[in-house]
């Protein structure tokens, strides 16, 4: 079983990680390329392609000109411990038993708009740049346009046939993996809350889930959609009747 995940805009590259593993970005060649043109945008160019705040613009721009290869655990940190967003609140990998973290190596994925696709333990540097983000690279007009297959084709690379594929990444983010190029089924579990007389998605709380149930299927070994069903934590159940196809609905 593999998972698909989206990063997280929220970092921490200060407090210390408890494993000495780590392994390389597969693509860092391709992110090289995006730096290479990130480093020459000046603070008010990134203010205005990412919609973020003058702040925001100069602690990225900073980040763009101090991001350097090769990667060691002297300048770079693992990417399950680096991001700190809801979903990776949800995981909580420092709660997770060191001897568990090969079996979220083998199985969890993260897309990236600079580094394409993560394994876990892979070294990341600090850097803003969302999938949706309209940067032009070279004759590429987007970062879709940039990535094209190219993300797709290495997941299906490391899946086996009839292997489970479990979409809990944003749409902005999926977008990246066409499904004509995908190989296998893929499952996408949606999280809704009873709110004002209807079951809604409620952003905040979704991602926690999504979080929540990637440190299930980690804790418990899942294996089958069955066994995928059974998430029941933070009072989340499996609905049966608003599910249909391979979108699996949790409601509480």
């Amino acid at each position: 079983m593999k998972i698909i995940i989206s990063p997280a805009k929220s970092l921490d590259f200060e407090s210390k990680v408890p494993t000495s593993l780590h392994t390389q970005p597969c693509f860092l060649e391709q992110s090289e390329k995006l730096h290479k043109k990130l480093k020459t945008l000046s603070k008010n160019e990134l203010s205005e392609l990412m919609k973020i705040s003058d702040d925001l613009a100069a602690l990225n721009y900073d980040r763009n000109q101090t991001w350097q290869t090769p990667f060691t655990t002297e300048n770079a940190k693992q990417a399950i411990y680096a991001f700190t967003g809801a979903v990776f609140q949800g995981i909580d990998v420092n709660s997770l038993d060191e001897k568990k973290l090969p079996i979220l190596q083998e199985n969890l994925r993260i897309l990236s708009g600079l580094y394409g696709i993560l394994n876990p333990l892979d070294l990341i540097q600090p850097y803003r740049l969302e999938m949706g983000t309209k940067l032009k690279v070279g004759s590429t007009e987007n970062l879709y346009k940039f990535w094209d297959d190219s993300v797709a084709k290495a997941l299906n690379d490391e899946l086996e046939d009839g292997e489970l594929l479990i979409n809990l990444a944003s749409s902005e983010y999926f977008k990246v993996l066409p499904a004509k190029v995908l190989k296998v089924t893929m499952i996408t579990p949606v999280f809704k809350d009873f709110k004002n007389g209807q079951y809604k998605i409620v952003m905040t709380y979704a991602k926690m889930a999504r979080g929540l149930m990637v440190r299930y299927i980690i804790d418990n070994n899942v294996k089958t959609i069955e066994e995928l069903k059974g998430f029941n934590i933070n009072k989340y159940r499996f609905s049966e009747e608003m599910s249909s196809g391979n979108d699996l609905i949790f409601t509480r």
